[in-house]
Protein backbone atom coordinates (compact mmCIF):
# COMPACT_ATOMS: atom_id res chain seq x y z
CA UNK A 1 0.00 0.00 0.00
CA UNK A 2 1.43 3.23 -1.12
CA UNK A 3 2.08 6.36 1.27
CA UNK A 4 -0.96 8.33 -0.07
CA UNK A 5 -3.36 5.20 -0.17
CA UNK A 6 -2.17 4.53 4.26
CA UNK A 7 -3.47 8.39 4.54
CA UNK A 8 -6.36 7.95 2.75
CA UNK A 9 -7.31 4.74 4.44
CA UNK A 10 -6.55 6.75 7.88
CA UNK A 11 -8.42 9.80 7.22
CA UNK A 12 -11.50 7.49 6.17
CA UNK A 13 -11.13 5.83 9.41
CA UNK A 14 -11.21 8.80 11.48
CA UNK A 15 -14.04 10.21 9.58
CA UNK A 16 -16.35 7.34 10.18
CA UNK A 17 -14.75 7.29 13.93
CA UNK A 18 -15.69 10.67 14.33
CA UNK A 19 -19.58 9.76 12.42
CA UNK A 20 -20.04 7.38 15.16
CA UNK A 21 -19.09 9.15 18.06
CA UNK A 22 -21.38 11.66 17.01
CA UNK A 23 -24.41 9.43 16.52
CA UNK A 24 -25.61 8.55 19.74
CA UNK A 25 -25.46 12.01 21.69
CA UNK A 26 -27.02 13.59 18.18
CA UNK A 27 -29.60 11.38 18.19
CA UNK A 28 -30.68 11.61 21.67
CA UNK A 29 -30.73 15.56 21.36
CA UNK A 30 -32.75 15.56 17.94
CA UNK A 31 -35.21 13.41 20.05
CA UNK A 32 -34.90 15.59 23.52
CA UNK A 33 -35.13 12.28 24.96
CA UNK A 34 -32.83 9.36 26.00
CA UNK A 35 -34.13 5.90 25.56
CA UNK A 36 -33.11 3.73 28.19
CA UNK A 37 -33.36 0.18 28.63
CA UNK A 38 -33.80 -1.04 31.84
CA UNK A 39 -35.39 -4.72 33.64
CA UNK A 40 -38.73 -5.10 33.33
CA UNK A 41 -39.74 -5.05 36.90
CA UNK A 42 -37.17 -5.27 39.95
CA UNK A 43 -37.65 -4.10 43.11
CA UNK A 44 -35.02 -1.56 43.73
CA UNK A 45 -33.32 -1.47 40.45
CA UNK A 46 -35.76 -0.74 38.06
CA UNK A 47 -40.20 -0.64 38.32
CA UNK A 48 -43.19 1.02 38.10
CA UNK A 49 -45.03 2.66 41.15
CA UNK A 50 -48.43 3.14 42.02
CA UNK A 51 -48.22 6.52 39.72
CA UNK A 52 -46.92 4.99 37.11
CA UNK A 53 -43.46 6.70 37.64
CA UNK A 54 -40.30 4.58 36.81
CA UNK A 55 -38.35 4.32 40.11
CA UNK A 56 -35.20 2.68 41.35
CA UNK A 57 -31.59 2.01 41.43
CA UNK A 58 -31.11 1.81 37.54
CA UNK A 59 -33.75 3.52 36.87
CA UNK A 60 -31.32 6.66 38.82
CA UNK A 61 -28.95 6.43 36.50
CA UNK A 62 -31.13 6.78 34.01
CA UNK A 63 -32.19 9.69 34.68
CA UNK A 64 -28.73 10.93 35.94
CA UNK A 65 -27.74 10.15 32.16
CA UNK A 66 -30.82 12.39 30.95
CA UNK A 67 -29.46 15.38 32.91
CA UNK A 68 -26.06 15.20 31.91
CA UNK A 69 -27.13 15.15 28.10
CA UNK A 70 -30.23 17.13 28.31
CA UNK A 71 -29.89 19.47 31.56
CA UNK A 72 -33.47 17.42 32.31
CA UNK A 73 -33.53 13.99 34.40
CA UNK A 74 -37.38 13.70 33.55
CA UNK A 75 -36.49 13.12 30.14
CA UNK A 76 -36.34 9.74 29.97
CA UNK A 77 -38.02 7.03 27.98
CA UNK A 78 -37.88 3.46 29.60
CA UNK A 79 -37.52 1.21 27.64
CA UNK A 80 -38.49 -2.71 29.50
CA UNK A 81 -36.19 -5.47 28.79
CA UNK A 82 -36.48 -9.03 29.40
CA UNK A 83 -32.72 -11.05 29.60
CA UNK A 84 -33.36 -12.30 26.21
CA UNK A 85 -34.58 -8.51 24.57
CA UNK A 86 -32.08 -6.25 26.36
CA UNK A 87 -29.37 -6.56 23.81
CA UNK A 88 -31.28 -6.74 20.69
CA UNK A 89 -33.12 -3.59 22.50
CA UNK A 90 -29.67 -1.66 22.63
CA UNK A 91 -27.65 -2.78 19.69
CA UNK A 92 -30.82 -2.14 17.02
CA UNK A 93 -30.90 1.32 17.67
CA UNK A 94 -34.06 1.13 19.80
CA UNK A 95 -32.48 2.12 23.02
CA UNK A 96 -29.14 4.61 23.22
CA UNK A 97 -28.44 2.91 26.77
CA UNK A 98 -28.48 -0.14 29.13
CA UNK A 99 -28.84 0.62 32.77
CA UNK A 100 -30.09 -2.87 33.71
CA UNK A 101 -28.61 -5.40 36.27
CA UNK A 102 -26.21 -6.87 33.07
CA UNK A 103 -23.23 -8.60 34.07
CA UNK A 104 -20.38 -7.67 32.45
CA UNK A 105 -18.47 -10.69 30.21
CA UNK A 106 -16.00 -11.57 27.94
CA UNK A 107 -18.57 -12.93 24.98
CA UNK A 108 -20.96 -9.72 25.63
CA UNK A 109 -18.13 -7.52 25.74
CA UNK A 110 -16.42 -8.94 22.31
CA UNK A 111 -19.27 -11.29 20.67
CA UNK A 112 -22.45 -9.74 21.25
CA UNK A 113 -20.62 -6.03 20.57
CA UNK A 114 -21.97 -4.24 24.12
CA UNK A 115 -19.15 -1.39 25.26
CA UNK A 116 -19.21 -1.96 29.23
CA UNK A 117 -18.99 1.32 30.63
CA UNK A 118 -17.48 0.55 34.21
CA UNK A 119 -19.18 -1.24 37.15
CA UNK A 120 -22.41 0.19 38.99
CA UNK A 121 -23.06 -2.92 41.34
CA UNK A 122 -21.08 -5.45 42.04
CA UNK A 123 -23.00 -8.58 42.78
CA UNK A 124 -22.92 -12.66 42.68
CA UNK A 125 -24.95 -15.34 42.34
CA UNK A 126 -26.78 -17.47 45.02
CA UNK A 127 -29.84 -19.31 45.94
CA UNK A 128 -33.05 -18.74 47.64
CA UNK A 129 -35.39 -21.12 49.21
CA UNK A 130 -38.34 -21.29 51.79
CA UNK A 131 -37.27 -21.91 55.64
CA UNK A 132 -39.21 -24.83 55.63
CA UNK A 133 -37.50 -26.97 53.03
CA UNK A 134 -34.61 -27.01 55.82
CA UNK A 135 -31.93 -26.27 53.70
CA UNK A 136 -28.90 -24.59 55.14
CA UNK A 137 -26.57 -24.84 52.48
CA UNK A 138 -26.79 -24.85 48.42
CA UNK A 139 -24.56 -28.21 48.89
CA UNK A 140 -27.56 -29.51 50.27
CA UNK A 141 -29.95 -28.90 46.72
CA UNK A 142 -29.75 -32.63 45.35
CA UNK A 143 -32.58 -33.09 43.11
CA UNK A 144 -33.83 -29.65 43.61
CA UNK A 145 -35.94 -28.06 41.18
CA UNK A 146 -34.70 -24.66 39.92
CA UNK A 147 -36.09 -21.62 39.18
CA UNK A 148 -33.89 -19.78 37.20
CA UNK A 149 -34.38 -16.63 33.99
CA UNK A 150 -33.49 -17.22 30.68
CA UNK A 151 -30.97 -15.60 28.42
CA UNK A 152 -28.79 -14.48 31.61
CA UNK A 153 -24.91 -15.60 33.03
CA UNK A 154 -27.16 -17.73 36.18
CA UNK A 155 -28.10 -20.66 33.89
CA UNK A 156 -24.66 -21.39 33.01
CA UNK A 157 -23.29 -20.65 36.54
CA UNK A 158 -25.80 -22.94 37.80
CA UNK A 159 -24.48 -25.93 35.64
CA UNK A 160 -21.04 -25.59 36.52
CA UNK A 161 -22.20 -25.32 40.34
CA UNK A 162 -23.92 -28.31 40.20
CA UNK A 163 -21.61 -30.07 37.93
CA UNK A 164 -18.25 -29.33 40.18
CA UNK A 165 -20.69 -30.29 43.34
CA UNK A 166 -21.64 -33.83 42.04
CA UNK A 167 -25.70 -32.85 42.42
CA UNK A 168 -28.61 -33.19 40.19
CA UNK A 169 -31.24 -30.34 39.67
CA UNK A 170 -34.42 -29.93 37.66
CA UNK A 171 -33.94 -26.81 36.00
CA UNK A 172 -37.65 -24.97 35.46
CA UNK A 173 -36.36 -21.80 32.83
CA UNK A 174 -38.82 -19.00 33.16
CA UNK A 175 -38.23 -15.76 31.07
CA UNK A 176 -39.33 -12.77 33.30
CA UNK A 177 -38.50 -12.23 36.82
CA UNK A 178 -42.47 -11.35 37.80
CA UNK A 179 -42.97 -14.94 36.33
CA UNK A 180 -40.28 -16.22 38.26
CA UNK A 181 -41.23 -15.03 41.29
CA UNK A 182 -44.94 -16.14 40.97
CA UNK A 183 -43.52 -19.20 39.95
CA UNK A 184 -41.43 -19.56 42.99
CA UNK A 185 -44.24 -18.40 45.65
CA UNK A 186 -47.08 -21.24 43.46
CA UNK A 187 -44.03 -23.75 44.55
CA UNK A 188 -43.62 -24.88 41.06
CA UNK A 189 -39.54 -25.17 41.58
CA UNK A 190 -37.90 -25.27 45.34
CA UNK A 191 -34.67 -22.63 44.74
CA UNK A 192 -34.71 -19.65 42.71
CA UNK A 193 -31.47 -18.52 41.51
CA UNK A 194 -30.37 -15.31 40.40
CA UNK A 195 -27.72 -11.97 41.56
CA UNK A 196 -27.77 -12.03 45.37
CA UNK A 197 -29.25 -8.37 44.93
CA UNK A 198 -32.30 -9.63 43.13
CA UNK A 199 -32.81 -12.40 45.36
CA UNK A 200 -33.20 -9.71 48.25
CA UNK A 201 -35.43 -7.85 45.86
CA UNK A 202 -38.25 -10.20 44.51
CA UNK A 203 -37.98 -11.51 48.69
CA UNK A 204 -38.79 -7.45 49.78
CA UNK A 205 -41.91 -8.58 48.06
CA UNK A 206 -43.25 -11.11 49.55
CA UNK A 207 -46.12 -11.12 51.57
CA UNK A 208 -43.66 -12.80 54.59
CA UNK A 209 -40.42 -12.32 53.51
CA UNK A 210 -39.06 -14.12 56.77
CA UNK A 211 -40.28 -17.27 55.64
CA UNK A 212 -37.28 -17.37 52.82
CA UNK A 213 -33.83 -17.65 53.53
CA UNK A 214 -30.68 -16.51 51.06
CA UNK A 215 -28.28 -19.29 51.36
CA UNK A 216 -23.94 -18.43 52.15
CA UNK A 217 -23.22 -19.19 49.09
CA UNK A 218 -21.97 -17.12 46.58
CA UNK A 219 -20.54 -18.82 43.30
CA UNK A 220 -20.12 -16.34 40.76
CA UNK A 221 -18.65 -12.88 40.15
CA UNK A 222 -21.18 -9.98 38.80
CA UNK A 223 -20.03 -7.11 38.09
CA UNK A 224 -23.11 -5.08 36.82
CA UNK A 225 -22.70 -2.00 34.66
CA UNK A 226 -24.27 -0.22 32.06
CA UNK A 227 -23.45 -0.89 28.45
CA UNK A 228 -23.80 1.33 25.33
CA UNK A 229 -23.10 -0.36 21.31
CA UNK A 230 -19.81 -0.72 20.19
CA UNK A 231 -18.04 1.88 17.67
CA UNK A 232 -19.52 5.11 19.69
CA UNK A 233 -16.65 6.17 21.88
CA UNK A 234 -17.57 9.50 22.62
CA UNK A 235 -21.37 8.00 24.03
CA UNK A 236 -19.39 5.61 26.01
CA UNK A 237 -17.37 8.13 27.85
CA UNK A 238 -20.51 10.21 28.60
CA UNK A 239 -22.36 7.16 30.85
CA UNK A 240 -19.00 5.98 32.22
CA UNK A 241 -18.49 9.85 33.43
CA UNK A 242 -21.87 10.09 34.00
CA UNK A 243 -21.09 7.23 36.91
CA UNK A 244 -17.77 8.02 37.89
CA UNK A 245 -19.38 11.74 38.64
CA UNK A 246 -21.69 10.09 41.57
CA UNK A 247 -18.98 7.68 42.44
CA UNK A 248 -16.43 10.59 43.19
CA UNK A 249 -19.21 12.87 44.14
CA UNK A 250 -19.83 11.14 47.41
CA UNK A 251 -16.21 10.63 48.14
CA UNK A 252 -15.61 14.56 47.75
CA UNK A 253 -18.49 14.97 49.90
CA UNK A 254 -20.93 16.61 47.22
CA UNK A 255 -24.59 15.87 47.99
CA UNK A 256 -27.60 16.57 46.61
CA UNK A 257 -28.21 19.51 49.44
CA UNK A 258 -25.12 20.79 48.66
CA UNK A 259 -24.06 21.05 45.48
CA UNK A 260 -25.67 23.78 44.25
CA UNK A 261 -23.27 25.81 46.62
CA UNK A 262 -20.03 24.13 45.68
CA UNK A 263 -20.86 24.77 42.54
CA UNK A 264 -19.87 28.85 43.03
CA UNK A 265 -16.58 27.93 43.91
CA UNK A 266 -14.91 25.59 46.50
CA UNK A 267 -11.38 24.94 48.24
CA UNK A 268 -10.28 21.68 46.56
CA UNK A 269 -9.58 22.33 43.00
CA UNK A 270 -11.30 18.71 42.11
CA UNK A 271 -14.09 20.21 43.00
CA UNK A 272 -13.95 23.09 41.27
CA UNK A 273 -12.67 21.03 37.96
CA UNK A 274 -16.01 18.62 38.58
CA UNK A 275 -18.92 21.28 39.16
CA UNK A 276 -17.37 23.37 36.26
CA UNK A 277 -16.18 26.66 38.20
CA UNK A 278 -12.71 26.41 37.09
CA UNK A 279 -12.04 25.33 33.53
CA UNK A 280 -14.57 23.28 31.33
CA UNK A 281 -14.43 19.22 31.34
CA UNK A 282 -17.84 18.84 29.85
CA UNK A 283 -16.83 20.60 26.81
CA UNK A 284 -14.47 17.53 26.31
CA UNK A 285 -17.98 15.71 26.02
CA UNK A 286 -19.88 17.66 23.92
CA UNK A 287 -21.68 18.78 27.55
CA UNK A 288 -22.53 22.28 29.07
CA UNK A 289 -19.89 22.80 31.77
CA UNK A 290 -22.02 21.90 34.38
CA UNK A 291 -22.76 18.77 33.34
CA UNK A 292 -22.06 17.51 36.84
CA UNK A 293 -24.05 19.94 38.35
CA UNK A 294 -27.33 18.79 36.78
CA UNK A 295 -26.56 15.09 37.57
CA UNK A 296 -26.28 15.20 41.25
CA UNK A 297 -28.91 17.87 41.47
CA UNK A 298 -31.22 15.40 39.91
CA UNK A 299 -30.29 12.06 41.71
CA UNK A 300 -27.33 12.43 43.81
CA UNK A 301 -24.43 10.80 44.41
CA UNK A 302 -23.67 7.35 44.28
CA UNK A 303 -24.03 6.56 48.29
CA UNK A 304 -27.65 8.72 48.14
CA UNK A 305 -28.90 6.38 45.38
CA UNK A 306 -27.62 3.38 46.78
CA UNK A 307 -29.64 4.00 49.89
CA UNK A 308 -32.73 5.05 48.99
CA UNK A 309 -33.43 2.83 46.93
CA UNK A 310 -31.62 -0.87 48.06
CA UNK A 311 -29.96 0.30 51.56
CA UNK A 312 -30.10 -0.56 54.71
CA UNK A 313 -33.53 1.58 55.61
CA UNK A 314 -35.38 -0.23 52.14
CA UNK A 315 -37.50 -3.24 52.19
CA UNK A 316 -34.87 -4.46 50.18
CA UNK A 317 -31.96 -3.66 52.98
CA UNK A 318 -28.83 -4.71 51.01
CA UNK A 319 -25.36 -3.82 52.66
CA UNK A 320 -22.99 -1.45 50.72
CA UNK A 321 -20.48 -4.50 51.04
CA UNK A 322 -18.13 -4.37 47.61
CA UNK A 323 -20.40 -1.56 46.61
CA UNK A 324 -18.83 0.78 49.23
CA UNK A 325 -15.56 3.83 48.38
CA UNK A 326 -12.39 2.16 48.21
CA UNK A 327 -11.16 3.87 51.28
CA UNK A 328 -14.05 2.36 53.04
CA UNK A 329 -13.11 -1.03 51.96
CA UNK A 330 -15.19 -1.63 48.67
CA UNK A 331 -14.34 -1.40 45.39
CA UNK A 332 -15.86 1.56 43.98
CA UNK A 333 -13.04 3.89 42.57
CA UNK A 334 -13.61 6.73 40.03
CA UNK A 335 -10.24 8.12 38.12
CA UNK A 336 -9.37 11.83 38.53
CA UNK A 337 -11.27 14.61 36.99
CA UNK A 338 -8.22 16.71 35.28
Amino acid sequence: MTRFAIAAAMALAMLASAGAEAGTLETVRKLGQLRCVVNAGVAGFAYVDPSGTWRGFDADFCRATAAAVLGDPSKVKFLPSTGKTRFSLLNSGEGDVLWRNTTWTFVRDVDVKLSFQGVNYYDGQGFMVPKSLGVKSAKELDGASVCIQTGTTTELNLSDFFRIHKIRYEPVPIETNEEVRASYLAGRCDVYTTDISGLAATRSTFTDPKAHIILPEVISKEPLGPATRHGDDRWGDIVRWVLNATIAAEELGITQGNVDQLSRGAIDPEINRMLGSAGDLGAMLGLDKRWVVDVIAAVGNYGEIFERNIGRRTPIGLERGLNALWREGGLLYSPPFR
